[in-house]
């Protein structure tokens, strides 16, 4: 039987919980223990699928399709195993099962409750990973924060399982806040011995207290901290800011955290952490030998989560090409013919990121033609493919209203076009293309030597296509369908022969990434950015090196 571990927040939101959850799995399956994370977020949305990325950030989408939060990201970067639909659990996903199962007759008539109908369910799926013998810890991060009403049947889950199990078969995490007061030069622990006052009033006691802080907790406070919240001194862990969140587990093994889980868990059959390609990756990463610009073109580019696989892709890469990427983010509905040129100035390469609907578009086509013209590397994800599809037939075949179906429904020209199976599909959540699909590869193209490979796996979310009607007419003009789906023959990835990188993707690269497995294709487009950096420069100094 799996052993679990509950990590709950408190004072406020975005404290971590997620790198805090990843960070400890990352260390416990770093002593050779198999550990899993899984995610349970109180909104009543089934999945995040429907929702605006200015809400909650980008929709992370696993291999089984599953569209879930962006922490299955940071738990499969940091553990670089995936993860899947059973991963994350929405309050609107239980209610939508009890509720199905009360329509069913299976309650025989009762009276269906939050306690114990929706507690029984939440617990049921608590406990899913942990009976399947795969693993022997089950790491659960609980969305929101304790006191948050929508948090509280979770909390009421979470209480019945420490009462169910044995004492050594679960505990509590609880991530808190210590504020510095500017103004009287110290750090506070009262909002932190609110929080855990709160939880307890719940009936769930915290195993150890995690602290987010900006200055070093010393022991006296550690001390005042465990005395007035009930737990041992070493059971408080210091959780100071860090320059990278890929710091954090060498941070946490520093104070500690893996060391008083597995007591408290007792388990004593473990070995020393292998995190020889983790300090491997960080110590390139913070001795970067080269520096690039990347502009970032995208349409939500005031909230960084909205492209946060992106961003943690090209940390992976810069890492490998020892290069620090920075990204310019530059919102494309600023984007026009008359400036772009303007705009675009000093990037060593751009990305068009993905999206959906008509808005900033026309910005997106033109920093497409701004990179093809002036030999830029260009990489487009999803939407940017599509987007370089359509400029290169306005601008390249003089199809002048070329354009998707998506956004022009009446074009003469559908180079990109709503997908067969999607024509019929009423509902707008789940049903997408979701989740991996193969995609056979050309021998010789940029792909090929990208990848390495004729076959390859990635995943998507999208429900237009590049429209195969018009694929000779690309093909005779130079841009190349280097890879396919293997059975429906949807084009997956396009290239130009005359350049010295161009490449769209219609998958979605960025959530293959890991710290200890880099995605290829960030990996060569930051190397072509690198030269092509390396390649403007006139003085014989690169205006790369830093």
């Amino acid at each position: 039987m799996a052993k679990y571990i509950f990590v709950t927040g408190g004072v406020t939101s975005s404290l971590g919980k997620g790198i805090i959850a990843s960070s400890l799995a990352k260390l416990l399956q770093a002593r050779g223990l198999k550990v899993t994370i899984q995610k349970f977020d109180p909104y009543i949305n089934v999945d995040p699928g429907t929702l605006n990325p200015y809400e909650h950030g980008e929709c992370y989408v696993t291999d089984d399709g599953a569209e879930t939060d962006l922490d299955l990201g940071h738990y499969e970067r940091f553990l670089n195993i995936p993860t899947s639909q059973a991963n994350n659990v929405t309050t609107g996903r239980i209610y939508q099962t009890v509720i199905n199962k009360e329509r069913q007759g299976d309650y025989l008539g009762k009276t269906v409750q939050v306690v114990p109908h929706i507690t029984d369910e939440i617990k049921r799926r608590m406990m899913l990973l942990g009976n399947t013998g795969e693993f022997d810890l089950v790491i659960t991060e609980l969305g929101g924060t304790v006191g948050d009403i929508e948090s509280l049947p979770f909390v009421e889950a979470v209480r019945q399982i420490q009462w169910e199990l044995p004492e050594e078969d679960c505990i509590v995490v609880h991530l808190t806040l210590i504020p510095y007061l500017k103004a009287a030069k110290e750090l506070k622990t009262k909002p932190t011995q609110h929080s855990v006052r709160m939880l307890s009033q719940e009936g769930v006691h915290p195993n150890i207290i995690v602290c987010r802080t900006e200055h070093p907790l010393n022991n006296e406070l550690k001390r005042k901290i465990a005395l007035f919240c009930n737990v041992k001194p070493e059971a408080v862990i210091e959780a100071i800011d860090a320059s990278t969140i890929y710091e954090v587990p060498i941070k946490m093994l520093h104070e500690g955290l893996d060391v008083i889980v597995l007591k408290k868990l007792h388990i004593d059959k473990y070995g020393v952490p292998e995190l020889g390609k983790w300090t491997t990756f960080l110590d390139k990463l913070k001795n970067p030998k080269n520096k690039i610009s990347i502009g970032l073109i995208g349409k939500y580019v005031e909230l960084q989560d909205a492209y946060k696989s992106i961003l943690e892709a090209f940390v992976h890469a810069g890492s490998v090409n020892q290069c620090k990427v920075q990204i310019v983010n530059i919102h494309s509905e600023h984007i026009n013919d008359t400036n772009v040129s303007e705009k675009l100035k000093g990037m060593d390469g751009l990305l068009v990121a993905p999206g959906f609907g008509s808005r900033g578009v026309e910005g997106k086509i033109e920093a497409v033609k701004f990179a093809r013209e002036n030999k830029l590397p260009f990489f487009g994800i999803c939407l940017g493919m599509q987007m370089a599809v359509i400029e290169f037939a306005r601008n390249v075949l003089g199809w002048a209203d070329a354009h998707s179906t998506e956004m022009n429904s009446s074009t003469t020209r559908p180079v990109i076009a709503l997908m067969e199976e999607q024509k019929k599909v009423k509902n707008k959540g789940g049903t997408m293309r979701l989740g991996a699909y193969p995609c056979s590869i050309n021998d010789g193209s940029l792909a090929h030597c990208i990848y390495q490979k004729e076959i390859i796996s990635e995943r998507h979310r999208h429900r237009w296509e590049f429209n195969n009607n018009f694929i000779n007419d690309f093909i005779n003009s130079g841009m190349i369908p280097s890879g396919k789906n293997t059975e429906s023959g949807l084009v997956e990835i396009i290239e130009l022969a005359n350049h010295p990188f161009f490449i769209g993707v219609q998958y979605h690269p960025e959530l293959k990434s890991t710290v200890e497995n880099p995605h290829p294709i960030f990996v060569s487009f930051v190397r072509a950015a690198k030269e092509h950096a390396l390649a403007l420069a006139n003085d014989g100094v690169s205006k790369a090196a830093i």
